[in-house]
């Protein structure tokens, strides 16, 4: 296991991330805008303030060293803990006795945080945790707002309302809310989850979070709809319309054109390519942002549009991700603030290296799931540029001096 923030433990999140999942295989591992599962859900509970250490409990090599990537500790589960059947308190009360041999002494709050909920604000997990450190309730966890009619179908088949009164139809504003777990978090007083071996015990507490927050994956479905929302939330965020890094690098067939050759009875190719891409690859080599291409094919197209626009080019690349890895390594970059721009399966690795993959508006699904964000322009028609403007469009703007004579 790790280092903690501070010396002395008081708040241990864990993280149950099994590898198994029979409905999403590997599905903690799945990228959302850019970010694994793991990785959200663990940078949620870094950014708390009140959390002290955070552990993923995995069966996974590969979960354990996205954990680890992203700062958290991590324990080893045990098979008897692993199967479907195994509950999220057996994972917990396991990490529990592991962070106690190792620092002697259990923390005041344990939480139960899930990775299948992608949209945890920091501040929502801190504020129950603080909840139940000031002694205001044993266990506080996420909620949202429902008011939806819900109705059962008993053992003889007849349908009852549930939680209300049928032949009363108040409007939704008349009715008081009741109450949906997220699944998302539950910060648990340690002493007392011992004791009852169960995360609802004592006095409760509901924290309410806003409806976006409160998506959980269950499916393949629910991973396309997050898929999609993240996109957006990405969008919409402060500064969202700039990406802030030092380099980029794109792949070339389906980015820089739109995927379509034309061939000559000599089998020579012609593709076709967007004139303003070239601009803003140059406004971007002014500010001093270095760019590659990088191609799996090998074609005198790609080194020749490269020329023109004075951009290094790599091609006849088989893997990647790993000569990607070199090229930010060679230059002494952070892989965290370099962005790749892709439009296909074989992009993916390479997306999963840099802290911004993007991808473009017609790229296939996976590109797309392992996107940190989407452009709006497709590839061939605009996308190069469009991500050249939003990397310039974070960069810092020059002061402008006040001259004599200028009154403000």
């Amino acid at each position: 296991m790790g280092v903690s923030k501070s010396k002395k433990s008081r708040v241990l999140v864990v993280i149950p991330a099994r590898g198994g999942s029979k409905g999403i295989p590997l599905k903690n591992l799945r990228p959302v805008a850019g970010r694994s599962l793991v990785a959200r859900a663990v940078d949620a509970a870094l950014c708390a303030p009140s959390v002290t250490d955070v552990v993923v409990s995995t069966d996974h090599p590969g979960i354990r060293a996205e954990a680890l990537r992203c700062g958290a500790q991590a324990v080893d589960r045990p098979a008897e803990l692993s199967g479907d059947l195994a509950t999220s308190e057996s994972a917990v009360l396991h990490a529990l006795d592991a962070h106690r041999t190792q620092a002697g002494e259990d923390p005041e709050v344990v939480v139960l945080l899930q990775c299948t909920s992608p949209f945890i604000d920091p501040a929502d997990l801190d504020a129950a945790v603080t909840e139940v450190l000031a002694g205001g309730a044993d266990v506080c966890f996420s909620v949202a707002e429902s008011h939806a009619f819900l109705w059962t179908v008993g053992p003889d088949g007849r349908v009852a309302a549930v939680g209300h009164d049928a032949a009363h139809r108040p409007r939704r504003q008349d009715r008081e809310p009741q109450y949906r777990e997220t699944g998302a978090f539950y910060a648990l007083r340690t002493e007392g989850f011992r004791r009852h071996g169960h995360r609802f015990f004592g006095q409760l507490r509901l924290h309410v979070v806003p409806p976006e927050h409160s998506v959980e994956i269950d499916s393949p479905e629910d991973l396309d709809l997050v898929t999609a929302l993240a996109a957006r939330r990405e969008e919409a965020a402060p500064g969202g319309a700039g990406i802030d890094v030092d380099a980029l690098v794109t792949d070339f067939d389906g980015v820089h054109t739109d995927d379509a050759v034309l061939l000559s009875e000599d089998g020579t190719e012609h593709v076709r390519v967007h004139r303003g891409d070239g601009m803003g690859v140059a406004r971007l080599r002014r500010a001093g942002v270095p760019l590659l291409i990088l191609s799996t094919e090998k074609n005198p197209v790609v080194a020749a549009r490269g020329r023109k626009l004075g951009v290094e080019v790599l091609q006849g690349i088989d893997d990647k991700a790993s000569r990607l890895a070199e090229w930010i390594s060679a230059r002494g970059l952070d892989p965290e603030r370099v962005a790749f721009l892709g439009n296909d399966v074989n992009d993916v690795g390479a997306m999963a290296t840099v802290g911004w993959p993007l991808a473009v508006a017609d790229a296939r699904p996976e590109a797309r799931a392992a996107a940190r964000l989407v452009l709006s322009a497709k590839g061939g028609h605009g996308a190069v540029r469009e991500a050249c403007e939003r990397i310039l469009a974070a960069q810092p703007q020059p002061r402008v001096l006040a001259t004599a004579g200028e009154h403000h």
